[in-house]
């Protein structure tokens, strides 16, 4: 587990700037994928090449079977999956530290200089404590992140396919080409106990399609509704401000 010790601090600190739905999201990458794939993938599928049982010994048929029919190991596929789905998360995470310490600087910059606070922006992204609220550009920067995780995620569940040709293992390969001059089967160990993992890891990356687009709704939602409130707060001050100008000018009798 110590090779994602990195990805998980990393994950870690993009939580707490993250909405309800981006924490769950995170607890289905932590716990239902990579430590799953961690403790018990790899140990499933071993040497996958050597487990192989080919019903001829020609010297390289059962490399070329192999190499025909699994480009890349499942596992190194679901971990190339993992780092490229996280990677735009990674990118959310850069832009607010970013914000974070431009904001921190222009806090002690007003500080310093109090009698020109109203000539000075204030923060308006981030707390004193590095908390975050999700509007404007960091709005659409998590919306981009949700998005492009949302892309990713489907290219790779699509890409499984065209890759081996099926989403299931099968249990056994018919293979001629190479140093294979005849049809030959090769068997494939444990190809049911593999399939469960198959499906569970396309299971987690279709919830995981789920909940991005629920939260990118959510999300969306959360902001017409604000601006929906602002419209009308601000349509009921000037109302107020016409009435109060129509009694002031009214004519008294």
């Amino acid at each position: 587990m110590g090779e994602w010790s990195f990805l998980s601090e990393m994950l870690d600190k993009v939580e707490s700037h993250s909405t309800i739905f981006g924490k769950v999201w995170m607890s289905v990458l932590f716990v239902f994928r990579i430590f799953i794939l961690a403790a018990g993938v790899d140990r499933i599928w071993g040497d996958e090449q050597a487990n192989m049982d080919c019903n001829t010994k020609s010297p390289g048929c059962k490399n070329a079977c192999y190499d025909a029919s699994f480009p890349i190991s499942h596992t190194r596929f679901w971990v190339l999956q993992i780092l490229t789905v996280s990677t735009p998360t990674f990118i959310y995470l850069g832009h607010v530290l970013l914000v974070i310490r431009r904001e921190n600087k222009l806090r002690r910059h007003l500080e310093q200089k109090r009698d020109l606070i109203k000539t000075l922006k204030s923060p308006k992204y981030s707390d004193e404590h590095g908390k975050v609220k999700l509007k404007g550009f960091l709005l659409l920067s998590y919306l981009m992140q949700l998005l492009f995780k949302i892309l990713l995620e489907v290219a790779f569940v699509v890409g499984q396919y065209f890759i081996y040709g099926s989403i299931l293992m099968p249990e056994k390969i018919t293979f001629r080409g190479g140093s294979c001059i005849t049809d030959t089967n090769c068997f494939i160990s444990r190809p049911t106990e593999k399939n469960v993992f198959i499906v569970f890891m396309l299971a987690m990356a279709v919830f995981s399609v789920m909940l991005n687009i629920t939260e990118m709704f959510h999300l969306m939602i959360l902001k017409l509704r604000h601006r929906k409130r602002r419209g009308a707060g601000s349509f009921l001050s000037e109302r107020k401000l016409y009435n109060r100008h129509q009694l002031l000018h009214q004519p008294s009798h």
